[in-house]
């Protein structure tokens, strides 16, 4: 029994040896992976071909496919068992949950990373979104649609190109790279890198960027851009350009249908055409009225060729002058309408040539020439503070009032009805400025205006400028001060200029002109209206009209004070060389006194109203700039 027992066990170790070599030597198959597994739906043809380390299955005709909730139909295909790779040829078709729609003419699908790569017209939609290239990847698992060997996008109306993209089909948002250009019909815009929703058609800028909207072009480094509404966003110094000036700030708002912008900190709007530059930290742009407001510290600069100008105030507002529309301060934030009147000037624009220098000294009886100027023109006064003349009368001075003689002036001096006003200055302006198609443009800048030049500085409550006719119009205790000390002062001052260099100032009621002669000392000039006709960037010749008064300061040749002249009457003209009074001519019942300027009543040497105002006067343009 025993012997039984132990032959059993002999032959159960052997039978177990003999088993085990033999199972060692066929390797187990791995379970697929769960989702991996690609169905078999049908075909005409089914071939299965086992050959060493072969083994496929070729489909033949109308060959169908299954993998998770995603369908696979083409021609022919052949899947490779052992690789779980499937490659389909003719008229691939790929269905992911009835949602996604590929298409080509030959498919590589790797049914374990579920990534497909479709080539020959490969496309891919969304039913909104198509995207097409020479070769598509789609991702199963992430649900991302790319291309990498160039691609173009058409959203509706939309068509953007691409050297790169990557389509996020569960959010609708693309990534493209590298000569990105995106045309629509109401725009077209470049870049190196964009993001895109198809869905909200935001496209956020994440390099340099131009918006081409045919009349205004965008350049942006940063920000949104709602292709739909034509709304965006821009941040890091973004640009608006059109045909006549460019926009720049460090943020810029922007709504394409109401036609606004608005930008935020260190604002530069330039008009190219004008040579003109507003700079601000606030400003808001109506494109479809083309008008513009600066707040919070604007500053306007007018450029020219030798002496730039520089405006600042609280608020600064420009806008076009409309056919038909009148030089008139237009309603702004609540300003009130303010006509501006149109005065004639009643003395020809040029200077007269043909004044006769005459002697202080009385008349001689017999001189002829003399007496037909007096019988001509009764009551007419000139006199005159030329070095040569007051040579001759220094002896005569002594400590009594000298009483000045009344004399002539030439004749035709007065020609009333032949200078022309505001009109008539437009009018020479617009012809002998180039034509321009450009629109034409006001400025109105109110409250503490300050404005400075190497030539002219001044002060104001408020100022309006017009392209149409070049005409600064100072309001509200308006302070000019040319020469460096010549201050100029009236209720309203006018200043014409050709080619952004001032031309004439007229100055309206209660006119007023002070310069510094020495310490506590001023040539003083008053009237109710004032006109000063400029000459290379200095005053060259002024007209007082109305109540006309005039305190002068007298030095002789070798620059030491002889006497001070006051005097009044109905018009004076003043004549200057290289900034200094050269003589004056009084008309119309002239009333004056000559004191000795050792023994001038410096009580009486300062005309009603007289207010030096020096300190208000701007130094430098730095100071507008703070």
């Amino acid at each position: 029994m025993n012997q039984y027992i132990r032959s059993v066990l002999l032959l159960a170790v052997i039978c177990l040896a003999a088993i085990l070599p033999a199972s060692a030597q066929v390797p187990a198959q791995p379970a697929p992976k769960k989702g991996t597994v690609i169905e078999i739906l049908g075909a005409d043809t089914l071939q299965l071909i086992e050959k060493d380390t072969i083994n496929i299955t070729r489909f033949i005709g109308h060959a169908r496919f299954k993998q998770g909730n995603t369908l696979f139909f083409c021609d022919s295909a052949i899947k490779n068992n052992k690789t779980n790779i499937v490659d389909a040829y003719g008229n691939v078709h790929i269905n992911q949950a009835d949602s996604i729609h590929i298409y080509g003419n030959y498919l590589n699908y790797d049914g374990n990373t579920r990534l497909a790569i479709l080539r020959e017209n490969a496309r891919l939609t969304d039913g909104k979104v198509t995207i097409t290239g020479p070769e598509l990847q789609y991702d199963m698992n992430a649900k991302i649609g790319s291309y990498l060997k160039t691609g173009r996008l058409v959203n509706g109306k939309s068509v953007l190109t691409s050297d790169e993209g990557y389509y996020y089909t569960e959010t609708k948002e693309m990534h493209f790279q590298r000569n990105v250009v995106l045309v629509d019909p109401e725009y077209t815009l470049t870049t190196d890198a964009l993001l895109y929703n198809t869905e909200t058609k935001i496209a956020n800028i994440i390099a340099p960027t131009t918006i081409n909207e045919g009349k205004r072009i965008m350049y942006a480094t940063s920000g949104y851009y709602n292709t739909d509404k034509g709304y965006g966003n821009f941040g890091n110094r973004p640009t608006i350009e059109d045909s006549t000036g460019t926009l720049t700030a460090d943020n810029i708002e922007m709504d394409k249908i109401t036609g606004m912008a608005y930008a935020t900190g260190n604002m530069v709007y330039k008009d190219t055409v004008r040579k003109m530059s507003l700079l601000a930290n606030h400003g808001i742009v109506n494109q479809k009225e083309k008008t513009i407001l600066a707040t919070q510290k604007p500053l306007l600069i007018m450029e020219k060729n030798k002496d730039t100008m520089y405006l600042a105030a609280d608020t600064l507002f420009s806008g076009i002058i409309r056919p038909g529309d009148s030089l008139s301060i237009p309603s702004v934030s609540g300003l009130k309408k303010e006509p501006v009147k149109e005065q004639l000037h009643p003395l020809k624009t040029i200077r007269p040539k043909d004044h006769i220098p005459i002697n202080i000294s009385p008349v001689n009886k017999g001189d002829s020439l003399a007496k037909k100027q007096l019988d001509s023109v009764p009551g007419a006064i000139m006199m005159f503070v030329a070095d040569s003349v007051l040579a001759k009368t220094k002896n005569k001075l002594d400590s009594n009032r000298v009483k000045l003689v009344k004399m002539a002036p030439a004749p035709d001096i007065i020609a009333k009805d032949s200078l022309p006003g505001l009109k008539h200055h437009a009018d020479s302006i617009a012809l002998s400025a180039p034509k321009d198609t450009a629109d034409q443009r006001y400025i109105l800048a109110y409250h503490h205006v300050r404005m400075f030049s190497d030539s002219l500085q001044g002060v104001a409550d408020s100022v309006y400028y017009s392209t149409k006719d070049s005409i600064f119009r100072f309001f509200r205790d308006p302070v000019l001060w040319s020469n460096n000390t010549s201050q100029l002062s009236a209720d309203t001052i006018l200043m014409f200029t050709k080619n952004q260099t001032a031309d004439k100032v007229l100055m309206i009621k209660n006119a007023f002109i002070i310069n510094e002669a020495g310490p506590e000392m001023y040539n003083q000039v008053k009237g109710n209206t004032i006109t000063g006709y400029v000459a290379g960037e200095s005053i060259d010749w002024m007209h007082v009209e109305g109540n006309a008064e005039t305190i002068n300061y007298v030095k002789d040749q070798s620059g030491a004070y002889m006497s001070v002249n006051k005097a009044q009457c109905a018009i004076i003209n003043i004549f200057f060389k290289k900034g200094e009074v050269d003589k004056v001519v009084m008309i119309k019942d002239p009333e004056g006194t000559v004191y000795p300027f050792t023994q001038r009543p410096k009580e009486q040497l300062q005309l009603e109203n007289f207010h030096w105002d020096i300190k208000r006067k701007p130094k430098t343009k730095y100071e507008l700039m703070q």
